[in-house]
Formats: structure tokens, sequence, C-alpha cells
């Protein structure tokens, strides 16, 4: 059985009719629904019968829930097509693809100050959660050689993370046979603080995850203070714990608009960082990155060797065969806008996210829980007086006007609150922004004049 299959399956037609006008030449007018149809149909018939079915799907521009790029430069749109076939593994028979994912390996780490950029050690992949779970084996490898050399057991590892984590944590721990420990949130505390990290820390913590950009919140973990509680552990008990920073969309923010904030290699304590090239890094997905401090951060034994041009090609990933096209669309995008590029178009979205943030809390019956200063993303509650109607139905109501703005409950220990967030991205401009204001204010207006929609009828979303 799929993992995924409609639920109302059973009661649609065997077949998808065909619009008479799109057939050609003595074609059926309908075809399976769910087996491959007997014979061929000509491209434009096949091409007609999907088109209409993804008209269905959301505005991509209008999604508000996503962090994935959704607009990029025709000029970048043109130059992926043209590398759609190249397959990224293949080093030898694409060795400029090959170069160019070194090349941009190269421009993170001198971005995220590493100590020895000239030798870096990173790697792109299908996203950030293929990067995370390498940022893990390599933490889980690196505690599994210390523990045998010191004579210790290594079948017991554990992480600390807060509980507020992008779930491929919590699937890195299931997969690889690690013991989450999850800190839950606190009163207006929605992610991991640095005593708390220190206080669940053991001789079995194989390293601690902090996040630069909680899903939930948009808000910043307090990355050098976690460091610093770690580094008062280690002086008081030896537990030397390395820490790993999840950027999957901080860490292509904060360079560009916090260059006072310390969270990366200038951090001792940081032994690797990855990215999501596909959110704040603007490439269409799937395209992600993970960079190590230096080569004792990445164990040998995890590194496989494969020919390229007569020598040796180091690879560390999940994936095998996978497309080049985003690889070469990153490296577009660094070219083409360089540090001030980037900084204008985070700032964008930034003065985008608390302009429309600010506008949000003056309407009367929402609080802000953030303000998207930190990432351009920002969530908010009703307040406590609003009791006619609640964020599900402010999200439902959004929606039939094209909006997806997600509704969802906080974490463990604030289950009690439910918010409201948007994800403000290169593309959603104060143009779209206002537009968003209005629907809203009509939204909370019809709100206010009918009942809320029956529990039932709420649509659930998922991090």
């Amino acid at each position: 059985m799929p993992l995924m299959h409609p639920a109302n399956d059973a009661a649609r037609p065997p077949d998808l009719a065909i619009n008479p006008l799109y057939t050609r030449g003595g074609e059926t007018t309908a075809v399976p629904r769910n087996e491959l149809p007997a014979g061929e149909m000509l491209p434009a018939t096949a091409y007609e019968i999907i088109h209409d079915e993804l008209m269905l799907d959301g505005n991509a521009r209008m999604n508000l829930a996503t962090f994935v790029t959704t607009w990029m430069e025709p000029e970048a749109r043109e130059l992926m097509s043209e590398c759609f076939d190249k397959n990224m593994i293949d080093k030898d028979e694409y060795p400029q693809t090959a170069e160019l994912e070194v090349r941009c390996v190269h421009m993170l780490s001198r971005l995220w100050n590493a100590p020895d950029p000239e030798h870096a050690i990173g790697c792109s992949t299908t996203g950030s959660s293929e990067a995370a779970m390498l940022g893990g084996l390599a933490l889980k490898r690196r505690w599994q050689h210390a523990r045998r050399a010191a004579g210790k057991t290594a079948d017991r590892p554990n992480m600390v993370m807060g509980v507020n984590v992008q779930v491929c944590w919590e699937k890195f721990t299931n997969y690889w046979d690690v013991e989450a420990r999850l800190v839950p949130v606190e009163g207006d505390t929605f992610h991991l603080t640095p005593e708390a990290a220190a206080e669940r820390c053991d001789e079995n913590t194989i390293g601690v995850v902090a996040v630069l950009g909680s899903t939930f919140d948009g808000s910043y973990e307090p990355v050098k203070e976690i460091a610093s509680a770690l580094d008062g552990l280690q002086a008081s008990t030896g537990l030397d714990v390395p820490l790993h920073v999840d950027g999957a969309s901080g860490g292509m923010i904060a360079p560009f608009l916090d260059e006072g904030i310390e969270w990366d290699f200038r951090l001792g304590r940081v032994a690797s960082i990855n990215t999501s090239g596909h959110k704040y890094g603007l490439v269409f997905p799937g395209v992600g990155w993970i960079v190590w401090r230096d080569l004792p951060a990445l164990p040998e034994d995890l590194i496989f060797h494969v020919n390229y041009l007569g020598g040796s090609m180091p690879t560390f990933a999940l994936n095998f065969s996978r497309p080049g096209a985003q690889v070469v669309g990153q490296y577009y995008n660094f070219l083409r806008l360089g540090f001030e590029g980037y900084r204008l178009v985070q700032q964008t979205s930034r003065d985008t996210a608390t302009w429309l943030s600010g506008q949000v809390g003056a309407l009367g019956p929402f609080e802000l829980v953030t303000d998207g200063s930190e990432l351009p993303v920002f969530a908010f509650r009703l307040a406590d007086e609003v009791d006619g109607y609640t964020v599900f139905d402010v999200s439902d109501g959004l929606r039939q006007r094209g909006w997806q703005v997600p509704a969802y409950t906080m974490p463990p220990n604030r289950e009690d609150l439910a918010v409201l967030r948007i994800v403000v991205r290169n593309g959603f401009s104060y143009d779209m922004a206002a537009m968003l204001l209005e629907d809203l204010k009509r939204v909370v207006e019809k709100l206010e004049q009918r009942a809320p929609i029956h529990e039932n009828q709420r649509t659930a979303f998922s991090h």
C-alpha cells in the first residue's frame, strides 16, 4: 500500500475523462486513472490532461506556508533547464558541474567564517533534510570513535535539541537509533535555551542541534549562548559536546543582515552547519548544503572516494543519482547577486515582513508572537478577548481568496497556543502584502458577523 493515497479515491470514477477538444485523430476520450493506458497518446493530449489537473493546486506565489523558493529569474530557469539531464554524481562525465559545486562549498565556507576556507569540507544535498542527516551521522560516528578509543560502550547515543526542530531531526534519531532528547518549550520561549541544552547532556550525547530560524515562529535560537553553556559544561565535567547549527533558513539570512550575531564557525564549539539552497538561498527545490568546520569534524570512514579525471573525488551523501540543475542554479545566484545582492533581497523580505506584522498587530483582534525581525517570518495569535472564531477559521477564510496561511498549535507544553504564520520570501512584494492585509480585514469582518466553522471542517498544518 502506498504511503499516501486519496481518502475518497473509491468514490472516483476509474477513468479520467478527456475534453473532446483535446483529442486528435480518433484518440480515446478516457484513460485509466490508476493504471497504465493500453496504448500511446499524442504529447499535446497528455500535456492538456495533466495541465488541467494541476490547475487545482494552489498558486505557489500565494503560498505563505512554504519556505521554499517559488520564483527565479528567466535566465536562471533557462540555465537550469540546460542541466536537467546532468547527474550530479557523475563527476567525471560532468566535471564542470562538479567544479561549480566545489566553488559553492568554498563560498559558503567563507560566508560562515570557517577557519580554513581554502580547504573547505562540504557538499551539496537534495535539501536540508539530507544535509541534517549527514551532519548527524558525522556527530554519531565521531562520538563512537571517541568512546571506543576510550574503551567504553557506544550503544546508547543521544542528541539534544528543542522540540521545535524540523521533523528531519526526529527522522534522523529514529532512522539511526539515536535517543532524541527533545527540550519542551516553556512560557513565551518557543525554542531551545542554553541552560536546558546543557542540563540534558551526558557522556552519551553525540551533539546539540541549535536552530537558526525556527519554523514555528521564525526566531533564532541563541547559538552563541548555547555554545557558551556547552563550554561551561566541559570546564566543569570534561564532557566535550559538539554543536551543529541547523541554518536551513537563517544560514542564508544572518550572514547578510545580522553580521554582528556570532552563530557560525567563529564559535569553536560549532562542528557543522547546514542550509537550504532552495529556501533563502533563492533556488528552486531541491538543493541543500552542509559544511564542516575542518577535516576532523567529518570522520574519514564516512567519505567515499570516486575516480575523478584520474584522481580521487571524495563524496559523502545519502543519495546517489540526483540532478545537477539546482547546483548550477545556486552558483548562478551566487554569481549574479554577490554579497550585496543577497543583502538587498533578504533585507527587502525582512522589511516586508516587519511592515506586514506591524499592520496585522494593529488590526485589533491579533497579537504578535514574533514580528519578522529575525527570519522574515512572523507568527500571530488571536487576542484573549476574541471568542467568536479561531485562527483556523481565519486560515480557512484566507484560503478562499487563494492565500495559504497555515494555522497550528505550538509545540508540546504550549499546545494551548494556536497561531497563524506568514513566511515572506523573495517575490512576495509590498503590493502583495497590502493585498493580503485587505483580504485579512475582509475575513475578520465576515467572521465577526457569523458563526465559526465547525471543528471537523478545519484543515491541519504539519511542519
